[in-house]
């Protein structure tokens, strides 16, 4: 069958068609994305703005349209933490599915770390033992461990990198609001370790997102044109000589360098704060990458499901 994917991140809105079926692996068809930062068009009191609602109902009834064109047979489209997390989020979910007919699941920070999880054992499958599998987003930090399928603690914190860039001041920002931002990344996932770690220690630390891929192509992993099946790995101790650099750069001088987006450069600098903390604080010296993450792990539920999808399960 063919599957559309409709995915509202913090950042951006991205449409994915998938031919895929019970058992195969899901092959991608067609892609379509806009960054609505959904996060940045907030009130002062935190509810997404009017500009940020017609935005993405406009978008979603563009994606609808062009899921339909693409010979999608469903359309699943689910949230995370800009509108989980905006006290008029229930009502823009109602707008969206009035305007559109396009019922919005949100997923708990729990969900999104559950669903990551099950996308990366996956695609490592059962030879890859015990997981903890790390997933950083425009809102928010996803931690899962587990031996099986299902993780045995999948935690979501707010350190997400557009979240936490908008703490800091200055372009680059000064040097006392970084190591404030520092301390508060890593007391937050300090806080987690024990909850995170006690199941075991893991065989295998895996990083998944658009931000943790940067950052490897900038410590010298393969190109994305060199496909998904390519190892790929994001050495700790390269990161560690990365951050020093990429703070004292503007967010323009980094979208010059080699995988950093223009729309994407001003977050590279706190990503790599979060990302380093994290791997200082479990203590292991490299991530490998996996290509799918939370989107393929909403299509691997829908198909084992296949009598009814939802995402929460």
């Amino acid at each position: 069958m063919r599957l559309g994917v409709i995915d509202v991140g913090s950042n951006t809105v991205h449409l994915l068609v998938v031919d895929a079926h019970r058992g195969a692996q899901p092959i991608p068809a067609f892609s379509h994305k806009r960054e609505l930062r959904l996060s940045e068009h907030t009130t002062s009191s935190g509810d997404i703005a009017r500009e940020g609602i017609a935005a993405l109902v406009g978008f979603v009834e563009e994606c609808k349209t062009i899921a339909e064109d693409q010979g999608a047979e469903q359309l699943l489209a689910f949230a995370t933490s800009a509108i989980r997390e905006a006290p008029n989020g229930e009502g823009v979910l109602k707008t969206v599915h009035d305007k559109t007919g396009i019922h919005l699941q949100v997923l708990s920070g729990e969900q999104e770390s559950s669903l990551t999880f099950l996308a990366v054992r996956r695609w490592f499958g059962w030879s890859s033992g015990r997981l903890i599998v790390i997933d950083i987003g425009g809102g928010s930090l996803e931690l899962a461990n587990g031996q099986d399928e299902v993780p045995d603690a999948a935690i979501s914190l707010p350190l997400g990198a557009g979240r936490l860039t908008r703490t800091l001041q200055g372009d680059p920002p000064a040097a006392e609001d970084l190591r404030a931002m520092r301390k508060q990344v890593r007391t937050e996932i300090a806080r987690s370790m024990r909850d995170l770690t006690r199941f075991g220690r893991p065989d295998h630390v895996v990083g998944t997102s658009k931000t943790i891929r940067s950052l490897a192509r900038l410590c010298g992993a393969a190109p994305k044109d060199e496909g998904p099946y390519v190892e790929r790995t994001l050495e700790r101790a390269d990161l560690t000589k990365l951050v020093p650099r990429l703070a004292k750069m503007t967010a323009a001088e980094r979208a010059g360098l080699p995988g950093v987006s223009a729309s994407r450069s001003a977050q590279m600098l706190a990503g790599a704060v979060v990302i380093e903390g994290t791997m200082e604080l479990l203590d292991v010296p490299a991530l490998t990458l996996c290509p799918w993450a939370l989107r393929e792990g909403v299509i691997l539920r829908r198909l084992d499901a296949m009598d009814g999808w939802d995402a929460a399960e």
